[in-house]
This record gives C-alpha cells, sequence and structure tokens, in this order.
C-alpha cells in the first residue's frame, strides 16, 4: 500500500490522526501504518487498518536496540509477494511513560507510549499510600501526561468524600475521582479524559481494581478478574503484560500489570513540580545552598514548626532527592564503566592493526 493514501485507509487505527499521517507520509514505499498493542518476547500485536497482526521488528532495529512498547505508532513493511511483514521504524514518541529499570538493572523502562492521561488507580483499604500516590505522580508528570487519581472501590467505603479530602490535602492540583469500577458508579466523571484520538493508560498496585475498571469503560469482559483474597480484600494480580485496547468512544486505554518497584530517578524534573510547596519555601531560606538541617534562616524548617508545612511530606521529599541523586550517581558510575571497556576495545583494535601492517611490511 502506498503511503498517500493512508490517512482514510488508518481510520481503524486506534488514535491514529493527521498528526500522525503527516509523520508517516515521509515513509515511501509499501509500507502500512500501524499501532502497537501488545509486547511478546519477539514478536508485537500491531493494529493497522485491517486487524490485528502479530510481526517481528527488523533486524536493522534489534541491531540498533530499537524495540517499541505498547502505544508506540510504527512503520510496517508490507510485502504481499513475499510474504513479509515487518516493523521497519518507529514514528517520534509525543510522549513516554517511564520508570527506572526494575530490580538491579540500570537505565530506563519505558512502560507505554503516546499517551495523553494516566489513570493512577488505588482504593480506600490498604493500598492508599500518600508516598505511593506521590511516585506515581513524579513518572506520569515527567512523562508528558496528564495525571488524574482514581480512587476505586468507592462503594466498600463509608466516608469516601473524607478519604479524597486526605489525599487532596496531601496532593494538590490533581484531579481526584472516587468510582466503583464493580458497581459501574462515578464512571461518567472520567468521560472528560475519554474520546476519539485519546489514549489513557491505567497504572496501579496490584489487586486496586484496574482491570474491573478496564472492562467497565469498555463496556464488555476483556481483561480477567481475580478473586478477592480473604486477607486484605483486595482483588489478585490477574494483568500480566501491557495492553492497548479500543474504546467504544473510539479511543484507546492502556491495561498495565501492577508495579511493584517504582524508581523515579528518570522523573528528577517533575520533583519541583510535584512537591512545588516546599521549593517555594526553600526560595525564602537565609542561604541559597541551605540543606534545611540546622541553617538559621531556614524558611522550610520554619514552615514545619508553623504547621503550614508537613514534617512527613517533607520527609518523603527528601527521600525522593537522596533516591534520586544516588541512582544519578549510579548511573554515572556505570557509564563511566562503558566508556572505559570501550577505550580497552579500541585500543586493543588499534594494536591489532598495527600488529598487522607490521607483519605485511607497512602495507595495509
Amino acid at each position: 500500500m502506498s503511503s498517500n493514501n493512508s490517512n482514510s485507509s488508518s481510520a481503524a487505527i486506534s488514535g491514529w490522526n493527521q498528526y500522525w499521517h503527516d509523520l508517516f507520509v515521509k515513509f515511501e514505499g509499501p509500507y502500512l501504518p500501524g499501532r502497537v498493542c501488545t509486547v511478546q518476547k519477539t514478536r508485537y500485536e500491531v493494529m493497522v487498518q485491517d486487524g490485528i497482526i502479530s510481526i517481528p521488528v527488523s533486524g536493522a532495529m534489534k541491531s540498533k536496540k530499537m524495540f517499541p512498547v505498547v502505544g508506540d505508532f510504527v512503520v510496517v513493511l508490507n510485502q504481499p509477494e513475499s510474504v513479509t511483514r515487518m516493523i521497519v521504524a518507529i514514528l517520534p514518541r509525543k510522549t513516554a511513560l517511564e520508570r527506572g529499570g526494575a530490580g538491579d538493572s540500570a537505565g530506563k523502562q519505558v512502560l507505554a507510549a503516546n499517551v495523553d492521561t494516566v489513570f493512577i488507580v488505588t482504593e480506600p483499604g490498604s493500598d492508599l499510600s500518600i508516598s505511593r500516590l506521590e511516585r506515581y505522580l513524579l513518572i506520569s508528570r515527567s512523562s508528558g501526561a496528564l495525571p488524574v487519581i482514581i480512587l476505586n472501590k468507592s462503594d466498600t467505603c463509608s466516608d469516601i468524600t473524607d478519604q479524597v479530602e486526605a489525599i487532596r490535602s496531601e496532593i494538590k492540583g490533581i484531579p481526584i475521582i472516587p468510582v466503583s469500577a464493580a458497581e459501574k458508579s462515578g464512571l461518567d466523571n472520567l468521560n472528560p479524559y475519554l474520546g476519539p484520538e485519546k489514549t489513557v493508560v491505567i497504572i496501579g498496585s496490584s489487586g486496586v481494581g484496574k482491570s474491573t475498571l478496564t472492562n467497565a469503560l469498555i463496556g464488555e469482559k476483556l481483561q480477567e478478574i481475580g478473586d478477592i483474597r480473604d486477607d486484605d480484600g483486595r482483588g489478585r494480580h490477574t494483568t500480566t503484560v501491557r495492553h492497548l485496547l479500543s474504546l467504544p468512544d473510539g479511543g484507546s486505554l492502556i491495561d498495565t500489570p501492577g508495579l511493584r518497584e517504582i524508581r523515579i530517578w528518570t522523573a528528577e524534573e517533575s520533583i519541583a513540580e510535584t512537591f512545588d510547596d516546599i521549593q517555594e519555601y526553600a526560595t525564602q531560606c537565609r542561604f541559597s545552598d541551605c540543606t534545611h538541617n540546622d541553617e538559621p534562616g531556614c524558611a522550610v524548617r520554619q514552615a514545619i514548626e508553623d504547621g503550614v508545612l508537613n514534617q512527613d511530606r517533607f520527609i518523603r521529599y527528601r527521600k525522593i532527592l537522596k533516591e534520586v541523586s544516588f541512582e544519578r550517581e549510579k548511573a554515572e558510575i556505570g557509564l563511566k564503566r562503558f566508556e572505559k571497556k570501550k577505550f580497552r576495545e579500541i585500543s586493543k583494535l588499534s594494536k591489532e592493526i598495527t600488529l598487522d601492517r607490521n607483519a605485511r611490511g607497512g602495507r595495509l
């Protein structure tokens, strides 16, 4: 298929619009536009205009370690005569939801791409943690997408309004929407974030009802739902991979597995926005390099003493700064080791070339 008529023929690709069309038309030849729905080990489920296909990435992309993620818009080489279909390029991402690599891995992990809104799902029981919500906010804001806190299972809580206000007192300027996905109540309040060409990703801990919310928004049971555990009343973890699903209104929704670890060093820039109140007090300190410990004229410490700044919030802020500093230092050490290894390999190759040249009497 020529790229010249891709705009009309790509209407079935969830989230496709003129912006992506303009990027795609630069590719001349037997190419199809597509969007990644699911990532398997070596293959990708890609939404194209005639359905969903399972294809690999090209060898060139593998060699450059260019691997798509769920939500990416991609260019698919389509050669029916040779039965060849593969991903050959990734269109530039508008947004990317990412966290620091899980476990001992360095670098970053991109969770989803081209997302407009991040639904951060929690519930009023044991999962409700301001510290965890702040971490989700950091990676959400850093992605360029709009964060929205969804307080699910509102039907299980008699004081849901108080719960909302408790979150709002700690986290300001973020929409907080109580819903019950199981009872399908409060879902209309999510409509402003849904709709044609819009993409929402759902993140949160295991058992907070992300799959139930996904099914409620889609209008049918597409995601499996685990039984409720007896010990803490939470659902069992069921989603194991990320999926992009089409909503009835033409929008897109990405469901994700529960995040066990939220390393946020990749979201350093959004710390000031998330903790803007502390940053504001910090600008009023007597010394510009104030560490907010025992320095005289510390406006942050004074605000805590006056009761206008929450001590626990300040402790969480310092913990995050320390974590980011540690992870940055670790990444820099890893980069230095890589540069040393690269230098050693170049030196070794140079010596081999010199020895070979000498063996040939100075001739190359």
